[in-house]
């Protein structure tokens, strides 16, 4: 533990006990700090109008969770529901001020590999020496009976972690895949998928 510390390294004992990171110490602490901040404010204030959603250690259950709440709420059966994805360029998170009638706001995703056009409100060719932007604010809408579009969209991964490898768990669920994200895009998906096009829910620093 010490030599991981000197090194400014996360220590093996708490990489197996803590949520998946590739940061060194110092962000790991900071990112742990945010976190417990969230999670306590969610706590003493009530759900928030707007989720961090790389704050979570299990984001995928926070994601079925959503779903069973529309369930009850409507009596529609869950493995009827799927998200629809609308990215709301036009505000941020800061912007919010009530929570949505149906689904949940998400922030703090990054994409790699490309850029958000603000202007045509889908994916664009990434910037000069830029590798990864912020993806804009998402509103996920659970809905019945839903067909994914056959065209306009990107079916684009989400990770935890750059890494974008990750282990079964015992829950049957990645260690480091969250979901797939229906991003709008006017270029054919191949470009993406060779640009390796990807979101994640933290960088390295």
């Amino acid at each position: 533990m010490a030599d991981a510390i000197y090194d400014n390294q996360v220590p093996p004992a708490w990489v197996k006990k803590g949520f998946l990171s590739l940061k060194p110490l110092a962000s790991w602490i900071e990112d742990c700090n945010a976190r417990i901040n969230f999670l306590t404010k969610w706590i003493s204030g009530g759900t928030p109008n707007v989720y961090w959603i790389s704050g979570l250690f299990f984001p995928q259950a926070f994601f079925t969770g959503n779903l069973q709440n529309f369930a009850r709420q409507r009596t529609v059966a869950v493995d009827r529901l799927s998200f629809s994805f609308d990215f709301r360029d036009d505000i941020t998170s800061d912007d919010v001020t009530a929570k949505p009638e149906v689904g949940c706001y998400a922030y703090g995703a990054y994409l790699e590999g490309c850029k958000w056009d603000y202007d045509a409100h889908q994916l664009a060719q990434s910037a000069p020496k830029k590798l990864f932007v912020d993806l804009p604010l998402l509103h996920l809408v659970p809905t019945e009976e839903r067909a994914v579009p056959d065209s306009g969209i990107y079916i684009c991964p989400m990770y935890k972690v750059l890494s974008r490898t990750g282990t079964l768990s015992t829950t049957g669920h990645s260690t480091n895949f969250v979901m797939y994200l229906e991003v709008p895009s006017a270029a054919d998906p191949d470009v993406w998928i060779k640009a390796g096009v990807a979101a994640f829910l933290a960088l390295r620093y």
